[in-house]
């Protein structure tokens, strides 16, 4: 078989098996499509960004009471607290023991726990 007849097969080949790879191939984008766009994460919260801020500004405050402020805007603020840093464990797959504990010492030395690994994935709570 000389280079003239090979080019010729090759191109027979070509162009007869075109339009059916390209029909094939039209059929299957829109499936295809539709499996890529599931396979991306959504979130389920608020971005990172804002429970970074929400936890920094719920940290001054709770730093912040004056004597004689009330206990229930202290305990009020002290389970926003709490909820951020459930959602902040929640978006950096952080294990906590958060929602089991009890109020008192323990609690505490939870979410100074809690905090200081926050703070190691990279989330700024200073």
């Amino acid at each position: 078989m000389n280079g003239a007849t090979a080019g010729t097969l090759v191109l027979f080949a070509v162009v007869s098996l075109a339009p059916s790879a390209l029909f094939w191939a039209a059929l299957r984008t829109p499936a295809l499509v539709r499996r890529l766009r599931r396979a991306r994460p959504v979130p389920s919260g608020p971005p990172v960004e804002q429970v970074a801020a929400d936890l920094r500004r719920v940290r001054r405050t709770l730093a912040g009471f004056p004597p004689g402020t009330p206990a229930a805007r202290r305990i009020g603020t002290r389970q926003a607290y709490d909820e951020l840093l459930l959602t902040a464990c929640r978006e950096l797959g952080v294990e906590h023991r958060l929602a089991t504990l009890p109020e008192g010492f323990e609690r505490e030395l939870e979410r100074l726990r809690v905090a200081d690994t926050l703070s190691r994935r990279g989330l700024v709570l200073h």
